[in-house]
């Protein structure tokens, strides 16, 4: 017999996430069927999306979240223990399913798949730089602000997992890179270790005063993943033409949908600049998933894309991980060690 341990949706957040939110259940789990397999979760990854996305799911629903896990009993032949599964199998510790059945609800739809072979790099990279993480820096970032060489680019939230990758990328792209973080040392990587050409503390320095020293001759692409006062600067002051790609809204999440922060419109800049800015989601890219892996990987052993993970250890400290990265407390990708 195995008990699973997972976390439930007790309520839906209303902006700080907090404790009571979620409630840590156990589940006896039965015996597998033929076409099921059992797998033992290995890693958790916490993400931004997962504080506006947890309101779709119904109160009792398990918590959701991307996993790395291991197969330790199968009675599927495509499936055979010892393997590795990724997938958004939630906030649990084991878990049961037929991968000929799976059928998860709103956009969570990856398909059930193993883990690609990593040789020697940490089976975590597969939530992260050979992940959703790295499939959303390489789609988000070249399909949407399509860069050239010789341009400006300005990532916000640099120093998290996907703006450090967008970065570096730009990088390989020959554009000159402005990261925007929140702390000296996140900057102090973002420029010493990854090679972006300058890095500004919101925290500490003015935007707007900064972007004109580093980037006096405007800005060209624009990677956002914050939202919020900072996105509309980096805005004002972009090209004639530029391009915009909006992965996330981290400043907002936190915030009551019915009272959202406003920030200086955006309209003036979009229209007498003719500024291109597109949204996007990565299951826009579910057929070419294997073209962002074979290419991150090929760059991370070519040493043009690096990393760092933020880890924390023990499944009962997966809430505390996901605020911390929500508080910017992180440093690339954020994950837990089950």
């Amino acid at each position: 017999m195995v008990v699973a341990k997972k976390f439930i949706i007790a309520k839906h957040f209303e902006g700080e996430p907090k404790p009571s939110d979620l409630k840590l259940v156990e589940e006896e789990l039965p015996p597998i069927k033929d076409g099921e397999i059992l797998f033992e979760t290995e890693y958790l990854s916490v993400d931004p999306y997962m504080r506006p996305y947890a309101v779709n799911f119904p109160i009792g629903s398990d918590m959701c979240g991307c996993q790395i896990a291991k197969i330790i009993e199968s009675k599927h032949d495509k499936f055979p223990v010892g393997k590795r599964i990724r997938g958004y199998y939630g906030w649990r510790t084991h878990t049961i399913f037929n991968p000929d059945k799976w059928n998860p609800p709103g956009l969570l739809k990856e398909k059930p798949g193993l883990l690609p072979d990593l040789g020697d790099l940490s089976p975590s990279l597969g939530l992260g730089v050979l992940g959703m993480t790295g499939d959303t820096a390489y789609f988000g970032f070249l399909e949407i602000c399509q860069p050239k060489s010789g341009e400006t680019l300005v990532v916000s939230g640099a120093a998290g997992a996907v703006g450090s990758h967008v970065g570096q990328i730009g990088k390989i792209k020959g554009l000159k890179v402005i990261g925007i973080a929140g702390s000296d040392e996140k900057c102090s990587w973002l420029v010493k270790e990854l090679g972006f050409d300058h890095a500004i503390n919101y925290k500490t320095e003015d935007v707007a005063a900064a972007l004109k020293k580093v980037a006096p001759d405007g800005i060209d692409c624009y990677f956002d993943n914050v939202g919020g006062d900072i996105s509309s600067t980096v805005i004002y002051q972009m090209n004639n033409m530029g391009r915009v790609s909006v992965c996330g809204s981290i400043s907002s999440y936190n915030s009551d949908p019915e009272n959202i922060p406003r920030s200086k419109i955006l309209q003036p800049a979009l229209i007498f600049k003719q500024i291109k800015m597109e949204g996007f989601l990565v299951p826009r890219w579910t057929d070419r998933l294997d073209e962002s892996f074979t290419q991150n990987k090929k760059w991370i052993r070519e040493g043009k894309i690096k990393y760092r993970e933020t880890v924390t250890e023990g499944f009962e400290n997966i809430f505390q991980a996901f605020t911390g990265m929500l508080k910017g407390e992180n440093t690339g990708k954020a994950v837990v060690k089950v």
